[in-house]
């Protein structure tokens, strides 16, 4: 085969490393864990990156590519950590970093009805790996309803609400499900969402977010202490957003810690 010219590989003499260098937006199919059937199967979203030393003009952007394939033709989270140490030796480097975005699927039934429907979650996994040091970070973005406890008090029919995020980001001691971490929001909210409703449901939802009314303030306290209470969790951060219904901007409220002091 001609032996081709290697541009990357030169020198550069500007004397700047980089921190971060690599691929990003690549769609690549993944399993993960699930308590009801073992494993699911879903598409994520990667990026895969490394430290450039300052000596170097770039990096082989196809051994990003080559080192996810050699884990296909599904990857699986178990397989994290040697990406990661597959990547810092492929590409010459001493720091890797990689982030999975994906759907994730939990099939709920209605309150009352028992109506059955699929609901989606997004779910992030970001991995370093530093000095031998893997850094893992799960995160979930719940939809949740919350009420406005002060329009409660205030009006004589009703109280507004509305639809918001909750991103939940844990360091664990030991894993945990995704479906409990979703679970754990769902119950600091004034009411969870579903893809399915009949009447009787939408009755259901409707009043249990009338006796649960939440400022944005109260749900990532409400989150916090149930985080404060999981003896697997080492470190979380809790960011609620709120997509207000009467005002033309948002309500935010943001809580992290480390239970390890």
């Amino acid at each position: 085969m001609e032996q081709l010219h290697d541009t990357q590989g030169q020198p550069d003499r500007r004397g700047i490393a980089i921190d971060r260098v690599g691929v990003r937006g690549l769609r690549y199919p993944m399993q993960v864990r699930d308590k009801a059937r073992t494993l699911q199967h879903t598409i994520a979203t990667t990026t895969l990156t490394v430290d450039l030393p300052h000596q170097f003009k770039g990096t082989h952007m196809s051994r990003f590519v080559e080192v996810l394939n050699e884990f296909g033709p599904e990857l699986h989270v178990d397989n994290v950590p040697d990406i990661l140490r597959d990547l810092t030796h492929r590409l010459h480097s001493e720091k890797a970093h990689v982030t999975f975005d994906f759907p994730f699927f939990l099939e709920k039934k209605a309150p009352v009805t028992a109506a059955a429907g699929m609901m989606d979650y997004n779910v992030r996994f970001d991995a370093s790996l530093e000095n031998e040091r893997v850094d893992f970070i799960v995160t979930v973005i719940v939809p949740v309803t919350t009420l406005c406890p002060c329009s409660k008090a205030i009006s004589d029919r009703g109280a507004h609400n509305q639809r918001g995020h909750v991103t939940f980001s844990i360091r664990f001691k030991k894993p945990l499900w995704v479906e409990d971490l979703i679970a754990l929001v769902e119950a600091s909210a004034s009411g969870e969402l579903y893809s399915l409703l009949k009447r009787p449901d939408e009755k259901a939802v409707t009043e249990r977010a009338y006796d649960h009314p939440v400022f944005v303030e109260d749900l990532v306290r409400n989150v916090a202490a149930r985080a404060e209470r999981e003896p697997n969790i080492a470190w979380y951060r809790v960011e609620a957003e709120n997509f207000e219904s009467i005002h033309n901007h948002n309500a935010y409220a943001l809580i992290e810690r480390s239970k390890d002091g």
